[in-house]
């Protein structure tokens, strides 16, 4: 390998010159395979290099140890690029310069080194792709004969790499140094790099869990009014804008009175809602509904049932306790204190107190919002089954199951089995935050969603989780955020896993607190199996009974039993196990 040298230094350029015709316009650089963008790929790829340039529009992501720069004009082609670069180069006596676009997704570091280990005694050397194409935008130059070349072009703009080559130059075939001009080349490159990655260990049902609440991103918070956010996860501490009660009510019908009795009762009475009556005096009384305004002077309120009246005259009755029935203000909450945490879900016990606080609007995460797609051509919803068919008998009831997970769902649609239909569905604009696709997830011929997800470039956070039924499930996340959960086609695993992934997926995005798990005890407690399983309970006294011989392909398992148990495959007889209680 080359070592770095005050005789044999290496200096960058990477050519990030933006927009791409044969993509629509796009700004190819920034756009990512493994979920890096090819611009940092290229950066990373040259990283031995001493100083590193890019030349293209300003990306603020970049490091700041990163010279950035531009061509004059923009677009002017990459001699001119070149130029540019080596003119913002902070030194000028590297020995080599390196030239790498940003659109070769697989040229990494050790690319690079061959690449430089064939210069010798040539001016430049070229990688060559594995078509035969030379990359003349790949290629290292011996630094003081590419400084000439340029120096002696009056214009640099619009020349093709051609006019500046060497004549002493080399071609070394270099492996997977092929670049991205088209969308389908930069998909390909996506589900190339999938394919090369090495399967990640499968995780267990705790385990996947734990890997979506660490790996997806939440939702951006939000200011919706309190009866607006039902469902939601606060963000921000919900604080009291305002005491309660506001001023001293009272807490009970009676009499608001001044000093010791008898009392003489006022003419006037205090209705809630009501206020501006005259102060008490002593021995005052003042007839006073619950919720009223206790008016100033008062020294306590007397519940109707503890005083007796005799016309204008009040007293205690005899044996009565003596007790003030004030709610005085302030007593509940004052102004300024926090009543419920962020990270707390909003039930319409937390929108009430919202009211009850004053509260104009609460910072919340959420609801999640989903999409549900229906896959499979042998999928239908109604009508007389023709031979192969299959009744769809989830897809009504997923949304109810969903929704006691705490997602809502916008709408379902049903996809054919199609080479196209799951990357059409996944680049679809939508406001769901989820999109929760029902069958292909499996590696059947049919089965083109893994295969989508890498060319969209999904970052995959579950592949499969070692549990049954539910095996085949995916949790992926979009470039856009959106998230992909992946069921089973079978009806009983499909919501055995919306039942175990679904509430740790609205955990991550509403950045809930996560609650503690229910706990149970099975009545028919056995040794732990290889792999974790999940199944239908019922409660008998004390204890649960599970239904262990299970028949994926409908619910009735799910009919009489009240909850599932997730038995993890290290489970002991006698220790409790997870409930993942059903809908009922």
């Amino acid at each position: 390998m080359i070592e770095h040298s005050p005789d044999f230094t290496v200096d960058a350029v990477i050519l990030a010159g933006g927009s791409a015709r044969r993509m629509g316009g796009m700004d190819k650089p920034a756009l990512t395979v493994g979920r890096i963008s090819l611009v940092q790929r290229a950066i990373d790829a040259a990283a031995r290099s001493r100083h590193i340039v890019v030349v293209g529009p300003h990306r603020p992501e970049l490091s700041s140890d990163i010279v950035q720069t531009r061509e004059a004009p923009a677009g002017a082609g990459p001699v001119a690029a070149i130029a540019a670069g080596l003119a913002a180069m902070p030194d000028s006596d590297a020995a080599i310069v390196l030239v790498l676009a940003a659109d070769l997704p697989f040229v990494d570091g050790k690319a690079v080194e061959s690449l430089l280990m064939q210069l010798k005694s040539h001016s430049a050397v070229f990688a060559q792709d594995d078509t035969g194409r030379t990359q003349y935008l790949f290629g290292a130059w011996r630094a003081d004969d590419l400084s000439r070349r340029l120096a002696a072009v009056p214009d640099t703009s619009d020349l093709a790499m051609r006019s500046i080559l060497p004549d002493d130059h080399a071609v070394t075939t270099i492996e997977s140094v092929g670049d991205c001009d088209t969308v389908a080349d930069l998909e390909l490159a996506r589900e190339l790099l999938a394919a090369r990655s090495p399967d990640e260990p499968v995780p267990t049902a705790e385990q996947a869990r734990e890997l979506i609440r660490e790996r997806i991103r939440p939702l951006s918070p939000r200011a919706v009014a309190p009866d607006a956010a039902l469902g939601s996860t606060l963000s921000e501490p919900l604080v009291a804008v305002e005491p309660l009660p506001p001023v001293d009510i009272s807490a009970m019908d009676g009499y608001a009175v001044c000093g010791e009795a008898p009392w003489t009762i006022r003419a006037e009475v205090a209705y809630a809602g009501t206020y501006g009556h005259d102060g008490l005096a002593p021995g005052d009384a003042l007839r006073i509904a619950t919720g009223a305004q206790v008016p100033a002077g008062a020294t306590s309120v007397i519940r109707d049932e503890h005083v007796s009246r005799d016309g204008r005259r009040l007293i205690r009755r005899g044996g009565s306790p003596v007790r003030d029935d004030t709610r005085r203000a302030g007593e509940d909450w004052a102004a300024g204190t926090e009543l419920v945490a962020p990270g707390t879900h909003v039930s319409p016990a937390v929108a009430s107190v919202a009211l009850s606080a004053e509260v104009e609007n609460l910072t919340v995460r959420g609801p999640v919002l989903a999409r549900i797609a229906l896959s499979g051509n042998e999928i239908r919803s109604d009508g007389v089954l023709e031979p192969g068919q299959t009744r769809d008998s989830i897809g009504s009831v997923l949304p109810t199951y969903l929704a006691f997970c705490g997602i809502d769902v916008l709408d379902t649609v049903h996809l054919q089995d199609s080479p196209t239909a799951f990357e059409n569905l996944l680049q679809q604009p939508s406001a769901a935050h989820v999109v929760i696709i029902v069958g292909a997830t499996g590696g059947g011929a049919a089965d083109q969603l893994r295969r989508s997800l890498a060319r969209a470039d999904a970052d995959i956070v579950v592949h499969r989780t070692r549990v049954r039924p539910g095996g085949s499930q995916i949790t992926a996340v979009l470039p856009n955020g959106i998230v992909v959960l992946g069921l089973p086609g079978n009806p009983l695993a499909a919501i055995s896993t919306v039942m175990l992934t679904a509430p740790a997926v609205v955990d991550a995005l509403t950045a809930r607190t996560t609650p503690p798990p229910v706990l149970g005890y099975l009545a028919d407690d056995s040794a732990a199996e290889p792999t974790g399983r999940i199944v239908p309970v019922r409660r008998d006294g004390a204890l649960w009974r599970a239904q262990r011989d299970l028949r994926t392909a409908h619910l009735l398992d799910l009919v009489f039993h009240d909850a599932l148990a997730l038995i993890s495959a290290d489970h002991t007889p006698g220790a409790p196990v997870e409930l993942l209680l059903l809908p009922r």
